[in-house]
This record gives structure tokens, C-alpha cells and sequence, in this order.
């Protein structure tokens, strides 16, 4: 199954339980790339927008790929007064870019869903010499915080939830170094959400692909049972958030 356009069917429910990046992360990006008026900047599969409009007040020249027609029209309507923006409907790993290129590249949670031997010499070739890769998302520790209730919640896992298929993306961002990128480091901040046993199921639905593709009966007896296991807990689930960033840069010296 390809699931890369799972999220685009549920764009309006994908918007509201996502969870946002912080301020600081932008600034560091913005910073680190030197990102303003006359920068070029590409992001790959912006979803609806959660990562865009920071750049776009800086009044660079902003575009974005998006694979998701659904997405595309979100986008569309949220960012089309700014006069930078412009979007393409495609997908990134057969796009071609022509002769563009860009000062930065990035991607919120987006690019581990492209191989990296396609993803990493890709983006490298369209960055300028000196431009930057901006990899970020967000992981959660719903364990540490929450003890019995977590293993209150695996018990409804392993009695209900059966996908026909398996999500398996995953990248290992550190190998942009092996594809010619440089100054590779990573950053990170904090943060907690607090949910009720509602909001909670609300947001797994929206947010998790592989709970979205969950089919009858075992949806409903998997929300239910996830939502009376928080029930029991206080009505409360604690989420830690990890926001985590990635950035190299293509060298000064590097041709196409």
C-alpha cells in the first residue's frame, strides 16, 4: 500500500490535531540559511501549511511540492495572498525542477517517505552552493509519562489493532553526509501536550496513518477501547514532545 496520500483524504481533521512546531525551530532554520527577500526556498510535501508560514513572512520566493490534490487546495486558499508563493501539484521524487535552484530545501516530516538514494542527491542538486537541507518532526514519548495507562492502551493494541499493511518509512538523517552534504548537526526542544480521552482518540485518527486505514470492526472496538482506557485514567494522557531538527549544508564549492 502506498500510503503517502493517506493524510490528504482527512486534510480539515490532519490540520487541527497535528502538532505545531515551535518558534525557535524556524528562527534557528531561518538563521542557519539566511533565508529573506531574494532566497529561494522549496518545501517538500507541505501537508496544510504547519511549517510554511514562518518562511513566507520573511518575503522569500517560496515553493512548495505536493503530492496530495486535497492538500493542494488547503494550501492554495491559506497562502495564496502572499506574493511569493507558488505551489506545484506532483511528486517530488519525479518532479522535474528544470533549472531551479534553491537556498534552502526543507522538509517537515515529509522526506522520510522518499527513498534516500532518490531524496538526498535530489535535494542536492537543487540547492545553490552553500544552500541548506532542513530535515524536522516531531516524536512523542507517550510511555515515560503515563505507566500503567500505557500499558493499559498496548493491551487494546494487541487485541485490536490489525492493519492489513504495516507502516515502515523511516530515514536515517545523519547519512546526508554521505551524499555529499556537510556541517551536519542536530538540535531539539521540548514540549507536553495533555489530552483528554476524546481528544486523545481524536487525535490518533488524524494523525497516525496507519490508524486511519484501520478497517471495521476492528476501528471501532480499537477507539473505544483506547478511549475508555484514558477514561479510567482521569480522562487525562500526557504526550512529550521531541522536536527534532536536522540541517546540513551543500559546500561552497559543490557543482550540480
Amino acid at each position: 500500500m502506498d500510503f503517502r496520500k493517506t493524510f490528504d483524504c482527512i486534510p480539515g481533521q490532519f490540520d487541527r490535531w497535528r502538532p505545531r512546531y515551535c518558534p525557535e525551530l524556524f528562527s534557528e532554520v531561518i538563521r542557519y540559511a539566511g533565508i529573506g527577500p531574494q532566497k529561494s526556498v522549496l518545501e517538500i510535501g507541505p501537508g496544510t501549511g504547519q511549517a510554511t508560514e514562518p518562511f513566507l513572512k520573511t518575503g522569500c520566493r517560496y515553493e512548495a511540492i505536493e503530492l496530495g490534490e486535497h492538500f493542494a487546495a488547503f494550501m492554495r486558499e491559506r497562502f495564496s495572498r502572499y506574493a511569493g508563493f507558488h505551489l506545484v501539484e506532483g511528486d517530488f521524487e519525479t518532479h522535474d525542477f528544470g533549472e531551479q535552484a534553491f537556498d534552502l530545501v526543507f522538509s517537515a516530516a515529509t522526506i522520510q517517505w522518499i527513498p534516500e538514494e532518490i531524496a538526498f542527491p535530489k535535494v542536492f542538486s537543487l540547492l545553490r552552493p552553500g544552500g541548506t537541507l532542513a530535515m524536522f518532526m516531531t516524536r512523542t514519548d507517550e510511555k515515560t509519562p503515563n505507566g500503567p495507562l500505557y500499558d493499559a492502551i498496548q493491551k487494546v493494541y494487541d487485541e485490536h489493532f490489525h492493519v492489513k499493511t504495516r507502516y515502515t518509512c523511516k530515514m536515517d538523517y545523519r547519512r546526508a553526509v554521505c551524499y555529499g552534504f556537510e556541517d551536519f548537526h542536530y538540535q531539539d526542544w521540548r514540549k507536553t501536550r495533555i489530552y483528554s480521552a476524546q481528544e486523545y482518540a481524536d487525535y490518533l485518527a488524524a494523525t497516525q496513518v496507519e490508524h486511519i486505514t484501520l478497517e471495521e470492526p476492528c476501528r471501532s472496538r480499537f477507539f473505544e477501547g483506547v478511549k475508555n482506557a484514558v477514561t479510567a485514567a482521569g480522562d487525562r494522557i500526557v504526550l512529550e514532545d521531541t522536536i527534532a531538527l536536522y540541517l546540513a549544508r551543500k559546500p561552497q564549492t559543490a557543482d550540480k
